[in-house]
């Protein structure tokens, strides 16, 4: 017989813990009563508490699915609160104390405590009692089916749209052109050397009074003849050059950094590395033009990250005139004057195209950095952009498409702050909630950025057609877009992630969550023991083999070295030619101890709580709505609505 016992007879008769006792419902059966795996369920959905599985207590195999033997000591372990299901004392009284209130329909001769959690006062007639949860389980699967449904598919809709956007942002045109133009200066005609090679000032100076120049002016066709455009080039035929071509440098100021008392007699001067306190920011009071005197950085323009420091926007500038021979012209007489200096640390070479038959902006900067070791260092960045987003008919579908995504971030805007002010703190306590206001924040950001280029596209756009011989600085623009792609980018990769909101009632992300939460204060521990041995091979490295191997130049780059050693990807010659004693030990010691040992027991920490899991859940009877049935659900209504 099956009694259902208030908190006061189940704190007397239960001899679980106090805690667990104190916040569950007892259901109890007399020991000579037999009990079936049916009947247990029955009485488990009606107390409202879906159990995970059935656990033996004083006994070393499980419960059977038949019958228990008389005596056998169960418990059921709830989702959402504990069920302890023990043997009820022979003579002991089925229900003692506690306010008794019929609830549901007074027919049908359940009664129970009150509350979400209540159990039913009597087995009595097993037909009713069996109807009861079955539509009580009904309506709630129902329910929320209905709830579930709506919300997918609204969310499927507002994801379809972002992707749309996503990608109507991009296109493999971006790729050839930016590689056309790197080739036109890294890889220049036979006999030049491009602008990889330039290895000193003079290189610098041989560069852009030749591959510069050829790649930056189009004025004749293949067969020599004279291009009909009149002082505006275009490269490779198809890419009209916006405005005029910027050069800038950053130079230090002398004695900005200590000779030692042995050398000062042999050395005069000193030019530090650059940073923002050593620049140097004085004018020649012998020349006039820009290119001698310096021009301050623009607060808005964003400075330049580079290999050998962080520069800023400000610096001595030219620009380079509409001809060819105008411009080698300039470039000598800026070589005859010294325009280079020893404090020069880095020499930026600015300039934009636009190509009509795509649409697409490319924004070039050619960087070269003299370190204060002496030589050079070149980098080239090249950005596809398309700033002019309104054109086609397809871009005003993409406009339409940014007015949706709009409406759908005001629309959970308004569901989330409604959340917060109903839930208030329960609401930061989810995962999913701190999802769902990343992924707010970063669609504001992303819309933000997206008001901000159009604006100031369509404003540059007018200055530069009402002056052709400035430079356009599309760089900047091309910044922020770069953000707004990069945020969109962002914001794609969290809706993809939130798509499993939708498919957690599914058994088997079920089982992944629960793995990935009963192993987390395991995997933390083992994150701590795996980071100091990691960060302690790391800071070997760099001190060991920093000064010759480039992957090990920087202590990031040590990390990644590592991390890249960890899948396999390793150049074990250049450390072993650095040191041919610490290097093999450095090797085969962090294979040994980080591939061999730790990664492996953090796979068994994995491995062992997901056979766990497993096992509970092969023993729980499926409480959760199927996947199938949701697709069974949503054809159906698919069907109604078509017919």
């Amino acid at each position: 017989m099956l009694h259902c016992l208030d908190h006061s007879t189940a704190s007397t008769l239960s001899r679980s813990s106090s805690s667990a006792a104190a916040a569950s419902p007892v259901l109890a059966w007399e020991p000579h009563q037999p009990l079936s795996a049916a009947s247990l369920y029955v009485y488990l959905q009606i107390c409202r508490g879906p159990f995970a599985r059935l656990s033996s207590s004083g006994h070393n195999q499980p419960p059977s699915p038949a019958d228990p033997p008389p005596g056998w000591p169960l418990r059921a372990r709830g989702w959402r609160r504990g069920l302890y299901l023990e043997p009820l004392p022979r003579g002991a009284p089925p229900r003692q104390g506690g306010p008794e209130r019929t609830h549901g329909n007074e027919s049908s001769g359940l009664r129970g405590r009150e509350g979400p959690g209540a159990c039913p006062a009597r087995a009595g007639d097993a037909s009713t009692a069996a109807r009861a949860p079955k539509a009580r389980e009904s309506s709630m699967s129902e329910q929320e089916l209905k709830d579930m449904l709506r919300e997918l598919v609204i969310y499927l809709i507002f994801l379809i749209d972002l992707c749309i956007l996503a990608f109507g942002m991009v296109s493999v045109d971006m790729y050839h052109l930016n590689t056309v133009m790197s080739r036109l200066f890294m890889e220049p005609a036979e006999g030049k050397d491009g602008f990889g090679t330039i290895r000193s000032k003079a290189d610098f100076w041989k560069f852009v009074q030749g591959p510069l120049l050829d790649g930056l002016y189009w004025d004749k066709w293949y067969n020599n003849t004279t291009l009909p455009f009149q002082n505006y080039s275009h490269i490779y035929y198809e890419n009209l050059l916006l405005g005029v071509v910027q050069v800038r440098q950053v130079k230090v100021r002398n004695n900005t950094c200590s000779i030692y008392p042995y050398f000062r007699s042999f050395l005069d001067d000193c030019y530090s590395d650059y940073h923002y306190q050593a620049e140097d920011r004085s004018d020649d009071a012998l020349r006039n033009e820009s290119e001698w005197k310096y021009t301050p950085a623009d607060p808005f323009t964003p400075w330049y990250l580079g290999n050998m420091g962080l520069y800023s926007s400000g610096g001595y500038l030219f620009t380079l005139p509409k001809s060819k021979q105008e411009s080698m012209e300039k470039l000598a007489s800026l070589k005859q004057n010294n325009w280079l200096t020893r404090g020069t640390r880095a020499v930026f070479i600015d300039f934009s195209t636009y190509n009509a038959n795509l649409n697409l902006f490319c924004i070039v900067r050619l960087v070269v950095e003299f370190p204060a070791t002496g030589g050079a260092f070149t980098s080239i960045h090249i950005y596809s952009v398309k700033l002019l987003r309104y054109i086609t008919h397809y871009d005003y579908f993409l406009a339409s498409c940014e007015i949706i995504f709009c409406l759908f971030i005001i629309t959970f805007i308004i569901q989330e702050a409604i959340k917060i002010v109903k839930l208030k703190r329960e609401y930061f306590r989810s995962g999913w909630s701190w999802l769902d206001l990343m992924l707010l924040m970063v669609s504001i950001l992303a819309i933000i950025f997206n008001i901000y280029s159009t604006v100031e596209v369509s404003l540059l756009m007018e200055e530069l057609l009402s002056d052709a011989n400035v430079y356009p600085d599309f760089y900047f623009l091309t910044f922020w877009q770069v953000l707004y792609n990069n945020m969109i980018a962002v914001n794609i990769f969290f809706a993809w992630i939130k798509v499993l909101k939708y498919v957690r009632f599914n058994r088997t992300m079920e089982q992944l969550s629960s793995t990935l939460s009963r192993c987390a204060k395991d995997i933390i521990g083992f994150a701590v023991m795996f980071f100091i041995v990691f960060f302690a091979y790391a800071q070997f490295g760099y001190l060991v083999f920093g000064s010759q191997v480039e992957e090990f130049s920087t202590f990031q780059k040590c990390v990644f070295t590592q991390f890249r050693l960890v899948l396999g990807e390793f150049e074990f010659e250049n450390t072993e030619a650095v040191n041919r004693i610490l290097g093999p030990i450095y090797f085969i010691s962090f294979v040994f101890f980080v591939f061999f040992v730790l990664l492996n027991m953090f796979l068994a920490i994995i491995n062992d709580t997901y056979s766990e899991v497993k096992a509970d859940y092969d023993m729980m009877p499926g409480h959760k709505v199927p996947i199938r049935d949701l697709f069974r659900h949503v054809s159906k209504h698919l069907r109604n609505y078509l017919i």
